[in-house]
């Protein structure tokens, strides 16, 4: 996993070597005091440089699924024979304290499930192709998110560790710990991320360097065909360019010495270069035509209903192969919504038709081309939803037990952790929490979740805040 260091390499072959993430490490330890203190000098001048993790990783980047709107898990990947058993009866238990909406008697799923693979885990008819998979999948059926019963302060809290306050996302602070290694490309990418429900916060840096923050490509309100990046075409002359952004950061630098201490400046200056390297690289990334036709039938490009998330996850994987550290794929509102207060069986079918081929495909493509191994992959939403029908066919939020689920990247495939209880309305066993979850992600990038903080407002501030333990019974 980490690079071999050659007693031969200059120094600069060795900084070259470092600047691959993994082999900074193992060459921290055999460098000379200068080239150290050049390596380690590198993330002061660009807080975006590579830096050496806390201790071996597991996964080198995150590629975050996320599904906006609420995911039934008793109708996906937690199913409950105990709701057919009892359709239309009352809830034999107490329901929850706080829900979003009332809700009526328990209501059996429309979708019947099986068991996939050589693990035998339960997955719904809904997802057969991700089912296929499944012993790559580490299925975790005892999240619980709290008391965010409603979509803005569940996202934010999936998102960022509150659902109250603004804090920087996950993305984020993986960025502030670890840097990124392509120079040429942001280090956290959002792929279609709603603009409501949170907005920006849910990728956003809070008061982190805004140098941290995601790059948006797309949103949850156009088609994602239609998504561009503004401003890729350097022109007919891209040394003149070069010019006029370094007579611009000349005057901001200028400014800077005058007016002292400014994040947003100094990211605005920072954010210039970056779009300018972004130019030499980015349009070839970007361009799908370059898969071929084998390729992009796997993810289901060029076909409906999967071309636009198709898209999103093939660009995903191309974008980690570049050294982008952290993408997240969205399917969001208003274009695309989980959201099944009612008509529950068209809601979720319609969405698992959409999806289920391209995370297939991608979890498919990532393990032929030896990427899932260093490539953690999360599938996750916002909250549960109720066992109890919420009017004659539909399910309210539920934060209280849902599902998600990770594969590669140092989690154990092929298994289900936690459990709740016979209807899905609470967990019983093996709880796992938000910032449980955000420990859990950060350890596998070789990140203690207790040891990454900034300091804010007089206090060390960390994703997890006071809480948070690694699942280690998952991991490989």
């Amino acid at each position: 996993m980490f690079a071999q260091y050659d007693s031969s390499l200059s120094r600069r072959e060795a900084l070259k070597k470092v600047a691959c993430g993994f082999g900074q490490v193992a060459l921290l330890g055999i460098l000379g005091d200068s080239a150290r203190a050049e390596v380690q000098g590198s993330a002061a001048s660009n807080p975006l440089a590579p830096q050496p993790p806390r201790f071996a990783p597991r996964a080198k980047s995150v590629i975050f699924l996320f599904m906006h709107g609420g995911v039934s898990h008793v109708d996906t990947f937690d199913p409950k024979p105990k709701l057919a058993e009892m359709n239309g009866k009352p809830l034999p238990i107490p329901k929850p304290k706080f829900e979003f909406a009332d809700t009526n008697n328990l209501l059996q799923s429309p979708w019947k499930s099986g068991r996939h693979g050589q693990s035998g885990i339960e997955v719904s008819e809904l997802f057969p192709e991700i089912a296929a998979r499944i012993d790559d999948i580490c299925v975790i059926r005892s999240m619980n998110g709290g008391d965010q019963v409603s979509h803005g302060p569940a996202l934010l809290m999936v998102n960022t560790g509150s659902g109250v306050f603004n804090r920087p996302s996950l993305g984020a602070w993986t960025l502030y710990g670890l840097g990124t290694e392509n120079q040429n490309l942001p280090g956290f990418i959002t792929l279609s991320p709603s603009l409501y429900h949170g907005g920006v916060q849910n990728f956003g840096s809070a008061f982190l360097p805004a140098c941290f923050q995601g790059t948006r490509i797309g949103d949850g309100g156009t088609p994602f065909q239609q998504a561009v990046v503004s401003n890729l075409n350097p022109g007919d002359d891209p040394s003149l360019q070069r010019l006029q952004l370094d007579l611009l950061a000349r005057k901001n630098r200028q400014h800077l010495e005058r007016s002292g201490h400014d994040a947003r400046l100094e990211a605005r200056i920072a954010s210039f270069e970056m779009a300018f390297r972004m130019q030499m690289e980015a349009p070839e990334v970007l361009d799908l035509s370059r898969e071929t036709p084998e390729t992009l039938a796997l993810y289901g490009v060029g076909q409906e209903p999967t071309d636009e998330y198709g898209r999103e996850c093939l660009l995903a994987r191309r974008f980690i192969e570049h050294g982008v550290r952290f993408v997240q794929v969205n399917y969001s509102y208003p274009r695309n919504y989980w959201d099944a207060h009612g008509d529950l069986k068209n809601n979720h079918s319609t969405n698992a038709r959409k999806v289920d081929r391209p995370i297939a495909g991608l979890l498919s493509d990532l393990k032929r081309r030896g990427l899932l191994d260093e490539t953690l992959v999360v599938w996750g939403t916002e909250f549960g939803r109720t066992p109890a029908a919420q009017g004659n066919d539909g399910r309210d939020h539920h934060p209280h037990a849902f599902s998600t689920w990770l594969a590669g990247g140092g989690v154990k495939g092929g298994m289900t952790y936690g459990a709740t209880d016979e209807f899905g309305y609470y967990v019983v066993e093996n709880k796992v929490t938000i910032p449980d979850f955000h420990a859990t992600i950060l350890h596998l990038l070789g990140l203690d979740h207790t040891q990454l903080t900034y300091r804010h407002a007089g206090r060390d501030f960390r994703l997890t805040d006071v809480s948070g333990e690694v699942v280690r019974p998952i991991l490989v």
